[in-house]
């Protein structure tokens, strides 16, 4: 079965992984960008620090690996 993306997918982040009111949304959405035009796979969460893979990134990867990805594009099977 071929993998459905979600509404918004390449705009806003998983709404069950990220909250729209979270402190750093504008941010973190900034830096989601940054890495989509500079083509690059992850950017640094402003929070933690951690690599954070873009949706295109995970869209380009052909499906859903379950690990509960910020910017996962595809359809939740739950």
């Amino acid at each position: 079965m071929e993998p459905v993306l979600r509404p918004e997918w390449d705009t806003a982040p998983h709404p069950e992984r990220l909250a729209p009111g979270h402190a750093r949304w504008d941010e973190i959405l900034a830096r989601h960008e940054a890495a989509v035009a500079a083509r690059q796979p992850v950017y640094a969460d402003p929070t933690s620090g951690l690599s954070v893979f873009t949706a295109v990134f995970l869209a380009r990867r052909g499906y859903c690996c379950d690990s509960g990805c910020r910017h996962c594009p595809y359809v939740s099977n739950t």
